[in-house]
């Protein structure tokens, strides 16, 4: 069988464990939000933070639980990291450096977790478990929470209220993140990734000197870091590494486990609007985004030329021959696409095509399927974008699920697309333009300025991943890149919920015979052009002057 049939055949094989996990995770999910009950252990928690579970937000009330939660996660994870050296279970590693500190906690807080540290050098077992392993639940928790109380913005009408943050936190944690990654953890174990608290021990020798492993909590952090998109490994060569990643099931499991939310939580959008119909059209607009990248991937690593390449049967470099090139690049698109930013090769040794879709995924937005809830509502605001587009073609005050779109939705949205570009591009501009930043690059020309490029549009768009080859744990990147992550993450969760809280104050609007139906494939196609057409306007110059420059004149 050739390495091409062997990955389309996986891709099937993950487009199949999707569709069948669609449905009853979606409508699960939708009850969890919907739900009135509260289960003891959650009763516990509400009562430890004191918080009271059946107050309804307005969303000042909301975004001020978010905010605050979040600024006290930093605190704790950036404290957790100073005093590591006195903590029991630090392996002998010394306590963080206060600006590797703060980057790693704004990092992990933000649902980046972008490092600029080797993992298995620098984190002991209570900071890799008790610190970077609870944000990976909590993280997530968040942005699942604000894509809710967007949804609930749209399903609610004459009420600025959009439930209480408390309660979509625990929920989410308990009811779902947490029983979800117990059974990956498992799963993965049994596919051969480890799970101890072993220390420092010796494992061979090697061209005369020796060679020293520390093992972990490793598949359980593994599951988690893929399911809520968090993308942290416990190693440095991340996913990877054999003993977070084995073999080809479990690459595919850990792409599975990276897709299963975003994707359900679209059906949930569907079940909690009242309309499965419109969270098919968002599953769709997701669905071709994702395919089209995943081939375009493959094409671009399997088909470049040169004797070197045709010998290995495609752009190898930097990737692991045990998933080649088709395991590698569904992932690739996968963690890209997403808010993950876990990977099992590196994207510096793509091809500058191959680099260049990677890039350009995290420059959408992730948001085909996005991070877990922060793809639905990134794809949500460009669909409030794509109707209001809609409207001045055909002269109609644009409507979307029944709440019209105004002067005041449609500020909030195009405040939304506007933040992380600016990040991503003033960071980069000001960075290429000091003599100090660019002593971290490891390459000249168009692919240094890709490492660079993609430093910035990782940390803005919350994924985390790298390009290699940057020198990232200096003072400088390690401080912008923190802000890039802290301000690309709440800022835009202000204007979602600014934008929810508006919409829950409407009345619905009747459907007429001139109302666009948001809920068929014309408007998915509508939908995929805006996001194109956004992010190339916007991006098409730095792109140019990077991974396209690279591939034209490969």
């Amino acid at each position: 069988m050739s390495p091409q049939i062997a990955g389309v055949l996986q891709f099937v094989a993950l487009i199949a464990a999707l569709a069948l996990s669609y449905r009853p995770l979606g409508d699960y999910m939708a009850k969890v939000y919907s739900s009135e009950r509260h289960y003891r252990p959650e009763k516990w928690i509400y009562k430890i933070i004191g918080a009271n579970p059946a107050t309804e937000m307005r969303w000042p009330a909301y975004m001020r639980g978010v905010l605050a939660f979040s600024a006290v996660s930093v605190l704790f994870l950036y404290l957790m990291q100073r005093m590591q050296g006195s903590l029991p279970g630090s392996l002998g590693f010394s306590s963080i450096d206060p600006d590797q500190a703060f980057n790693t906690a704004a990092s992990f807080v933000a649902n980046t977790n972008w490092q600029s540290y080797y993992g298995e050098q620098a984190m002991g077992h209570v900071v890799q478990t008790g610190g970077l392993a609870v944000q990976n639940f909590l993280s997530a928790a968040v942005g699942m929470a604000v894509a809710v109380a967007l949804v609930r913005g749209f399903a609610r009408s004459r009420t600025g209220e959009l439930g209480n943050f408390w309660t979509d936190l625990v929920r989410g944690t308990v009811r779902i993140l947490v029983p979800i990654a117990v059974i990956g953890a498992l799963v993965l174990v049994a596919c051969g990734a480890i799970q101890n608290f072993s220390g420092i021990h010796q494992v061979g020798q090697f061209m005369g000197g020796t060679q020293e492993w520390n093992g972990g909590a490793v598949a359980s952090q593994e599951a988690i870091k893929e399911l809520g998109t968090n993308g942290g490994g416990y190693f440095n060569a991340n996913s990877a590494h054999p003993f977070e990643n084995p073999n080809p099931l479990s690459n595919l499991f850990e792409v599975f486990l990276i897709l299963l939310i975003p994707f359900a939580l679209t059906r949930t959008f569907g079940r909690m609007v009242g309309s499965l119909r419109q969270g098919y059209a968002i599953l769709g607009t997701m669905a071709v985004i994702w395919i089209g990248f995943t081939a375009l991937m493959m094409w671009t690593e399997f088909a470049h030329r040169g004797p070197a390449f045709e010998i290995a049967g495609g752009a190898m470099e930097g990737k692991e021959t045990r998933f080649g090139i088709a395991g590698s690049s569904i992932f690739a698109v996968a963690t890209t696409l997403t808010s993950t930013g876990a990977v099992n090769s590196f994207h510096s040794s793509y091809t500058g095509f191959g680099g260049g879709i990677a890039m350009l995924g995290m420059q959408l937005g992730e948001i085909a399927p996005g991070g877990v809830g922060s793809g639905l509502y990134g794809m949500l605001i460009m669909a409030v974008i794509a109707v209001f587009i809609a409207g001045l073609m055909v002269g109609r005050t644009p409507e979307y699920l029944g709440k019209k779109i105004g002067t005041r939705q449609i500020k909030l949205a195009a405040c939304y697309i506007l933040v992380t570009p600016a990040l991503v591009l003033g960071f980069t501009a000001v960075a290429m333009a000091l003599p100090t930043p660019a002593h971290s690059m490891t390459n000249s020309g168009a692919h240094g300025f890709s490492e660079i490029l993609y430093a910035y549009t990782s940390g803005a768009n919350n994924n985390g991943s790298a390009f290699a080859g940057l020198n990232a744990d200096t003072q400088w990147f390690n401080t912008t890149i923190g802000i890039a992550m802290l301000l690309g993450r709440f800022v835009p969760m202000v204007f979602v919920l600014a934008l929810a809280g508006s919409l829950a104050e409407q009345k619905p609007v009747p459907e007429t015979a001139g109302t666009l139906r948001t809920d068929k494939p014309l408007y998915a196609g509508l939908l995929v052009g805006t996001i194109l057409i956004i992010t190339g306007l916007t991006y098409f110059p730095a792109l140019a002057l990077g991974p396209l420059a690279e591939g034209l004149a490969s």
